[in-house]
């Protein structure tokens, strides 16, 4: 029955991390409108969405933290729910860099005769990247030992 259940928390986390990326991309999408309203930026639409957004990453964090739980002291599987509070702080940092490549994205935009802001585009999104391949590796990692327990 352990097994199954973990199988069962993995899937809902299977569920949560596409959510997640749904959210990710909406959050793109409303970016890429507030950046196409310059010069006259469509501030309070840009709040709404963020706000939007934050609910939707702060439910399925609280999520996903129930799900470390349950797996660390009702299944024993601390192996696997340390794999999820490390997945939580990449996703975590994820995020933050997400908005501040928006930022810098919009920065940008404005003044592009300003070098320092492209550079700071391009290092933004190599984090980003590296951060997105660090949460892969993590998915992979969780994948990898909850196959032992089948």
């Amino acid at each position: 029955m352990t097994g199954e259940a973990v199988q069962a928390l993995l899937r809902r986390l299977q569920e949560l991390q596409a959510e997640r990326a749904e959210a990710y991309r909406l959050f793109e999408e409303g970016h890429r409108a507030y950046l196409s309203s310059a010069p006259h930026y469509d501030f309070p639409r840009y709040r709404q969405l963020v706000h939007e957004i934050t609910l939707a990453f702060s439910g399925i964090s609280r999520e996903v933290l129930l799900i470390a739980g349950r797996l660390r002291d009702q299944l024993a599987r601390p192996d696997l729910a340390q794999h999820l509070a490390r997945l939580q702080e990449r996703e975590q940092e994820k995020l933050q860099l997400t908005a501040q490549l928006q930022l810098a994205r919009q920065q940008a935009q404005d003044q592009p005769e300003v070098d320092a802001h492209q550079q700071e585009v391009r290092e933004l999104k190599h984090k980003l990247i590296k951060t997105i391949e660090a949460i892969s590796e993590i998915l992979q990692d969780l994948k990898y030992d909850s196959e032992e327990v089948e």
